[in-house]
């Protein structure tokens, strides 16, 4: 993974000092609300409902178990003793004092790690696949064009007071894990015929209250091009995007309004006359920075014994394997995914006792490294199959093991109206009823992606949820807009509104019919998607307003 030189270190260590004085200077009322305001959200500080919170960046969603033990010592120490892993990879701390934000700033710069442009109209924490680097499909490692985009981006001075936030997603996969079509900008790794590394770059995705799926402005841009064409496409949307209305501020308004057509005509002048310059990437730069992402020591393991005789002998593990498994592209390894969907906790939440163990357990079984994933849970990326047995034993020691990944229970849920400001309903006491309800028979339904937001803003991503929850307000009242047949995929696709908005003691209900519909139709093994689309919508909906 990346490491800090002395530059990088110096920057980090700088900043968090100037907002300690900025702080300061608030407490003591020397900056008003409106002065400190934009200064805070450059360091990933919000202030929501009962408390502010904190946003701390993790690029591209990779921890050294030194930085998930620092995250521990914060949660416990700053906070109520848990941390909040979200859809754009990062964590948030939900009850840090104002007072203290400075020390635990201090406390990232420490294991190389910062909260700068996690929030404000800046370019946000760059993403990307989960699999990076272990995945047999790939192309090519995503990872070092991510940090290189990250360099690039990180305190730009141009782009520090965009129209609105903006965001990167890069895939080195034809899968798309990192749904980069509902990015402000995605990226796709690719070959020309030539044989020659490349990105196919898609514009104007995104979600919250205006869903829209990005389109391609370029098939293929050389990989020496892809900063100056980035920031032509930053500095096309600088100059034209609206600034008048937050709400239409996005760059996928100034796409819409503008058409794609004359969008990329506007992208191309601009990229014309910076193409040439100090933006264009040397190899030496790349093959540098795609060092820190070297392959890692794996061992030559001939066959698979132990792991046999271990499925054999539980079917508890047998299950979780099955669940929370994926195949490596290094013969005798294994991808973990760990679930953060534990009946016990809300979606995403993780304790300061369970970040602590699992950083020892990345050290002792997966090189001390652990991803982040946009569907809320982490993973254990190199892990040797004759380890995964009693990996399985202390992740379920930490209640860390919940055989999930990919059902109804491992659902995306934003934190809604227990902590959020912006919320119009609650989403966490909806994810426990809908938990509770399928615990026992999650696998059994079968693969389907459920995402649920709190309001418009769309940070649980319902809009492409196989099965979306929306939450509404209507007169002081919680209500629960439903869609179906959404997809984060490399197809990505809106889901269909289902009927009227549903009140909150419905939802589980409304849920667990679209569920004995869908499992009455299904063929085989066909999975939610297949079934929705062969049968359509009306069925669904005839069974869940059959009362009305």
């Amino acid at each position: 993974m990346y490491l800090y030189d002395q530059l990088d270190q110096t920057l980090i260590n700088e900043r968090v000092e100037q907002f300690r004085d900025q702080t300061n200077r608030y407490l003591s009322g020397k900056l008003t609300e409106e002065q400190f305001r934009p200064l805070r959200l450059m360091n990933g500080l919000y202030i929501q409902t009962h408390a502010p919170m904190l946003r701390v960046n993790i690029p591209y969603g990779l921890l050294s178990s030194k930085q998930l033990h620092a995250l521990a010592h914060i949660a416990q120490h700053y906070d109520k003793g848990y941390g909040h892993f979200t859809t754009r990879q990062n964590i948030q701390f939900n009850w840090p004092k104002l007072e203290q934000v400075p020390d635990i700033l201090a406390e990232l710069a420490s294991v190389q790690m910062h909260a700068i442009q996690s929030s404000g109209n800046c370019i946000r924490n760059i993403t990307c696949d989960p699999l990076a680097g272990v995945c047999a499909d790939e192309i090519e490692d995503p990872r070092p064009y991510c940090e290189i985009i990250r360099q690039w981006a990180t305190l730009h001075p141009e782009f520090s007071y965009l129209p609105r936030k903006f965001k990167f997603a890069v895939s080195g996969s034809p899968k798309d894990r990192a749904a980069t079509q509902v990015h402000d900008i995605g990226l796709h790794i690719k070959k020309n015929d030539a044989g020659q590394i490349g990105f196919e770059v898609l514009v104007g995705g995104g979600l919250g209250r205006t869903p829209v799926i990005g389109q391609t402005i370029a098939d293929f841009i050389a990989e020496e091009d892809i900063l100056s064409y980035a920031e032509a496409i930053l500095r096309t949307y600088n100059r034209f995007g609206r600034r008048d209305n937050k709400y239409k501020a996005r760059i996928k308004i100034l796409v819409r309004e503008t058409g794609l057509d004359k969008f990329t005509q506007q992208v191309n002048s601009e990229w014309q006359a910076i193409r040439e310059g100090s933006l264009k990437l040397s190899q030496d730069e790349i093959q540098r920075v795609k060092r820190f992402f070297a392959p890692l020591a794996y061992q030559t393991i001939d066959n698979d014994n132990a792991l046999i005789q271990d499925l054999g002998n539980s079917g508890s593990f047998r299950q979780w394997f099955i669940q929370n498994t994926l195949t490596h592209k290094q013969t005798g390894y294994q991808v973990v995914f760990v679930s953060l969907k534990s009946p016990h906790r809300a979606p995403g939440d993780i304790n300061s006792e369970q970040m602590s163990g699992l950083a020892e357990l990345a050290d002792q079984y997966s090189f001390g490294q652990i991803r982040t994933t946009h569907d809320q849970n982490l993973a254990l990326t190199d892990v040797r199959r004759a380890d995964l047995y009693p990996l399985w034993q202390q992740l379920s020691k930490l209640d860390l093991a919940t055989a999930n990944i990919g059902t109804i229970t491992d659902m995306i849920c934003c934190p809604g109206l227990d902590f959020c400001s912006l919320a119009n309903a609650s989403s966490i006491d909806i994810a426990q009823g809908i938990t509770d309800r399928f615990t026992h028979s999650a696998i059994d339904t079968g693969k389907i992606s459920l995402k649920m937001s709190g309001c418009m803003n769309g940070c649980g991503h319902h809009s492409i949820g196989e099965i979306g929850i929306l939450g509404v307000d209507k007169k002081g009242e919680q209500w629960y807009q439903l869609t179906l047949g959404g997809s984060d995929s490399h197809q990505s696709k809106l889901g269909d509104r289902l009927g009227k908005a549903i009140a909150k003691d419905a939802v589980v209900d409304a849920i667990d019919d679209i569920v004995q519909v869908y499992k009455a139709n299904r063929v085989d093994n066909e999975n939610f998607a297949n079934t929705l689309q062969r049968i359509g919508l009306q069925p669904f909906k005839d069974k869940v307003y059959d009362a009305d």
